[in-house]
C-alpha cells in the first residue's frame, strides 16, 4: 500500500479572521500539513521559499504586494519552487475570468466550506496524477491579468536572502549591466536580474521614457533637459546626475518635447 505523504500547504492573507477560517477548514482535514502563514506579499515569498509548499492559499487583494506580485516574485527564480496555487479574492470579474480561462483553482471571499472542499478535492487530484505549479500556466495568467489591470507599480528585490518590493515611483533611474539591471532609489541601489527591454514591457511609459540603451528614467527625477550635440540632450536629475539622450531615442518619444 502506497502511503502519500501529507499536502504541505501555506496560507496567505492580510486578514487574520480569513487566515482563521482557512485554517479551521483545514484542521477537519485529513493528510494535510499546514507549514506557515503570512499577512503580507513580503512574508508569502520567504515563506514559500523556506517551507517549500505543496499548496498556497494566497489572496489576492492584500495590501502593498498583492498575490500576482508574489506569484510573480516566486515564478521568476527556482521555478521547482513553485507550489499549486489557489487564489483567494472578494469579487473580481477580471481575475476570475482570469482563473477560469487558464484552470486555476479559486475560492470567493467569504469562503463556503463546500466550495472549499471540492477545490481542496481537486488539488489531491491533480496531485495524484502528477500535475505541477504549471509555471507556464501562471505566467500565461500573470500575462493577462497585467494586461487588464495596467503596468506594473511594484518590483521585487532579492537580497541577502531575502526579498522585497521597491515601488516604482522611487525609482530615479535604471541602468543595464548586461543581464541585469540597476535600479537608482535615492541614495539607494538595488540590482535586479532583467534588460531594458523587458522593463520598457512593464513600466508605465507616462512614467518613464528610455534616453538610450543602457539607461532608463522616470519622468519626476528630470530636473532639467540641455540641449546637446547633434539633436541629444543632456538629462540632469534632481540627485545632480547627468544622463544623455540619445537621437536615436528622441526620436522615439517626439511627443516629450512638444511645447504646450
Amino acid at each position: 500500500m502506497t502511503v502519500v505523504a501529507p499536502l504541505q500547504i501555506l496560507v496567505v492573507d492580510d486578514e487574520a479572521p480569513a487566515r482563521r477560517k482557512i485554517l479551521r477548514l483545514l484542521r477537519s482535514e485529513p493528510s494535510v500539513q499546514v507549514v506557515g502563514e503570512a499577512d503580507s506579499g513580503e512574508a508569502a515569498i520567504s515563506a514559500i521559499e523556506k517551507t517549500r509548499p505543496d499548496l498556497v492559499f494566497l489572496d489576492v487583494q492584500m495590501p502593498g504586494a498583492d498575490g500576482f506580485d508574489v506569484v510573480r516574485g516566486v515564478s521568476a527564480g527556482d521555478t521547482t519552487k513553485v507550489p499549486h496555487v489557489v487564489f483567494v479574492t472578494a469579487h473580481d470579474r477580471y481575475a476570475l475570468r482570469a482563473f477560469e480561462v487558464h484552470a486555476f483553482d479559486y475560492l470567493l471571499k467569504p469562503v463556503s466550506e463546500d466550495r472549499f472542499r471540492k477545490v481542496l478535492r481537486r488539488v489531491r487530484e491533480q496531485r495524484e496524477q502528477g500535475a505541477d505549479g504549471s509555471v507556464s500556466r501562471l505566467r500565461d495568467l500573470l500575462d493577462q491579468i497585467a494586461r487588464q489591470r495596467g503596468f506594473t507599480e511594484r518590483l521585487l528585490i532579492r537580497e541577502d536572502n531575502r526579498a522585497f518590493f521597491v515601488s516604482v515611483r522611487d525609482i530615479s533611474w535604471i541602468e543595464a549591466d548586461r543581464n541585469y539591471v540597476v535600479l537608482h532609489c535615492g541614495n539607494k541601489m538595488h540590482t535586479v536580474r532583467a534588460t531594458l527591454d523587458s522593463l520598457e514591457t512593464i513600466l508605465d511609459q507616462n512614467l518613464f521614457v528610455r534616453i538610450n540603451r543602457g539607461n532608463m528614467v522616470r519622468f519626476d527625477a528630470i530636473r532639467e533637459l540641455l540641449p546637446w550635440f547633434h539633436g541629444e540632450f543632456k538629462v540632469v536629475l534632481h540627485d545632480k546626475t547627468e544622463l544623455r539622450w540619445s537621437r536615436r531615442y528622441v526620436s522615439q518619444r517626439p511627443e516629450l518635447l512638444k511645447t504646450p
